[in-house]
């Protein structure tokens, strides 16, 4: 046996330890269900290596848990016969939390210590899914005795913290597999100690569970005036496969303990579907929705959504070849009835089968969407706000499902009230005016940015809704998304704009005179441009505001152009069209003004002014401010304007 070793838990660990108890003691049962639930995990992974890859096991072969507790001692014990831990294994899962998006979590956690809203830490703790902790919510000293399944008995592991900064870990003897975790407990919490207590909480969360939890028979020892413990054992749990009974069985809250289950998360899931299905092939599928998004959702590499059974056994956690990337916020289980028990990714990634489950299991998740969003809207809300950017990637990575996807899709928009995305296309498409052949957009940088953007002017002068998009993934999206129900979506930032749609006379068309008499100011600030613009043109789009900057209609858009760069692509040089309102009182008093100094710097100052409405930042802000500054002078009268030139 190895000496016993000190070391320290990493720092996130600590920092959650010190956060777990004051976070969840008002709901300190959990720590039972968090245990057992690992238990049965760790039976799960047992059967699986016996089944599929020949794992022999030594000992009692009918995996299970125990659950006991000893009142001298103030202590409980949950042990299981599972796959148990190697020393490394212990140091890995224990010792460091190993996530992605573990640093965001803790910031949140803190921020939110003074929060009065009552929940918030321990709905983010339970997001997080670090079970074996919540030990220490009940337990000043937890020790954990495993050993793996395929190791000797001499290679049993002794793990014992007091949940501070340290640990110690010692090779130990241990005749049978599987782990054992002995809570010894703070001050104040001995009615945790005693037989019903702890069948109720058992029945409360883990009746669910496919394995046995049994526990010690009690009996009334009238000497003691007190109950004592019998050497006589039953089972408190059903210990049957929720997913396999008839959902008219399954009671809501039965439901929802399942989910918290595979889930590790503490508030129940927004809404579920459950279904079986046969023909050429039979299997089960389960799945859930969560009420919150998971830290770690823009991970697409973190992939923990849906276990895979067959036939009953566990085969893996986080199969992504049964759902598609967009749906990776879904948990949940699928159990086949046909694939094999020795099955692998590689399998997975090639088998027929399998692609056949993930469509099916694709258009499942998709109809309780729709069902959600056609009969709970307070719900869908919900589930949009939390996971509305995810379904928008599915419009561009699953093209047999866009039609679907795409009614799903929640914008806001110039007709809609408050922030929250809450406008759909189906409801643009019912509010559209008469004449009104397309579905217009804007994207940007966000909601404010929107809204002031000078390219709604004549939008909202006419009465005509635009989609607002300030999602990054909105440009992926509507490059992909090109129509719904036969009308197009058009940007109302690129292309030219023909008011008389929107039930207006354009400029081209009304007006040929005023056109004709813009012609020379036109050129004189395309010669000024000529290296920054590849067009200088009037405008339909605007009425209080002098210019602004246009996409051409089959080019790439102003703001996707700007993603692009910011992401580090390099793309080639490109000018945007420059558009002037001829009613402004500045492009009128230009098109008088016969200093070509003073025109030069005005023509500049309105570009750089319609790069800013847009959020791009400017080539050449010094510039811009000396030409501002002198034409604020030249218009007080303190002096005269010239051309500016950078370095000039």
């Amino acid at each position: 046996m190895s000496s016993k070793e000190t070391l320290g838990f990493q720092a996130e660990v600590k920092q959650l330890l010190r956060l777990m108890v004051h976070s969840l003691y008002g709901n300190k049962e959990i720590f039972l269900r968090e245990l057992v639930s690992n238990a049965s995990d760790a039976c799960d992974k047992a059967r699986f290596e016996q089944v599929a890859q020949g794992l022999i096991l030594e000992g009692d072969p009918n995996f299970r848990t125990d659950v006991r507790y000893d009142a001298a001692a103030r202590s409980i014990t949950v042990s299981d016969n599972g796959i148990g831990m190697s020393r490394q294994e212990v140091v890995e899962h224990i010792g460091t939390i190993a996530r992605s998006g573990t640093r965001e979590f803790l910031d949140r956690l803190t921020s939110d210590a003074a929060s009065p809203q009552p929940g918030v830490q321990a709905q983010l703790i339970g997001q997080f899914g670090v079970g074996f902790y919540s030990s220490f919510i009940v337990a000043d000293r937890v020790t954990l005795v495993t050993r793996r399944a395929d190791a000797t008995a001499d290679a049993g592991v002794r793990w014992e913290s007091a949940g501070e900064g340290e640990y110690s870990i010692e090779t130990v003897q241990k005749d049978a597999r599987g782990t054992e975790v002995t809570l010894h407990l703070r001050p104040g919490d001995d009615d945790l100690l005693s037989g019903s207590r702890l069948r109720t909480i058992l029945h409360k969360y883990s009746d669910h569970l496919t394995f046995p939890i049994f526990m010690k028979k009690e009996r009334w020892d009238s000497d003691k005036k007190a109950q004592v413990l019998t050497d006589e054992e039953e089972q408190v749990n059903k210990a049957s496969a929720l997913w396999t009974r008839p959902k008219a069985d399954i009671s809501e809250a039965e439901y929802e303990e399942f989910y918290k289950h595979v889930s590790h998360d503490f508030e129940a899931p927004l809404a579920w579907t459950h279904a079986k299905v046969e023909g050429r092939q039979e299997f089960t599928q389960l799945f859930f929705l969560p009420r919150q998004a998971p830290l770690d959702l823009w991970d697409r590499d973190r992939r923990h959504g849906v276990k895979l059974y067959v036939r009953r056994v566990f085969i893996m956690d986080s199969a992504e070849e049964l759902l598609p990337a967009y749906l990776r916020f879904v948990r949940g289980i699928i159990d086949s009835s046909d694939l094999p028990l020795n099955v692998s990714r590689e399998i997975l990634q090639q088998s027929s089968d399998v692609a056949q489950i993930r469509n099916a299991s694709t258009k499942r998740v998709i109809a309780l969407l729709e069902d959600l969003a056609e009969k709970q809207p307070e719900k869908y809300r919900t589930f949009w706000t939390e996971f509305g950017r995810v379904i928008k990637e599915g419009v561009v990575e699953d093209p047999s499902n866009r039609d679907r996807l795409a009614k799903l899709l929640r914008f806001t928009s110039t007709k809609a009230d408050g922030a929250t995305p809450s406008a759909s296309l189906a409801d643009y498409v019912g509010r559209l005016k008469t004449g009104q052949d397309a579905i217009y957009y804007l994207t940007a940088d966000g909601l404010p940015a929107a809204i002031g953007s000078p390219h709604l002017e004549a939008f909202r002068k006419h009465d005509v809704e635009v989609l607002l998009l300030t999602d990054r993934v909105d440009e992926w999206v509507v490059t992909h998304l090109t129509e719904f129900q036969g009308k197009p979506l058009k940007s109302a930032a690129q292309g030219s704009l023909d008011v008389s749609k929107l039930g207006a006379e354009s400029v081209s068309a009304a007006q040929p005179a005023q056109r004709e008499d813009f012609k020379d100011l036109l050129s004189r600030m395309q010669d000024v441009l000529k290296e920054r613009a590849s067009q200088v043109r009037l405008t339909d789009r605007l009425t209080d505001s002098p210019a602004c900057l246009v996409a051409d209609e089959h080019g790439m858009s102003r703001h996707l152009e700007r993603l692009l760069r910011e992401a580090g692509q390099m793309l080639p040089s490109s000018r945007p069209i420059f558009e002037v309102n001829p009613d402004h009182p500045i492009v009128q008093r230009l098109k008088r003004e016969s200093d070509a100094a003073l025109v030069g710097d005005w023509t500049h100052v309105l570009f750089d002014q319609a790069l800013l409405a847009e959020g791009a930042a400017l080539d050449d802000s010094a510039g811009f401010v000396k030409r501002l500054n002198a034409l604020t002078l030249a218009l007080a009268g303190e002096g005269k304007p010239r051309l500016w030139t950078p370095g000039g």
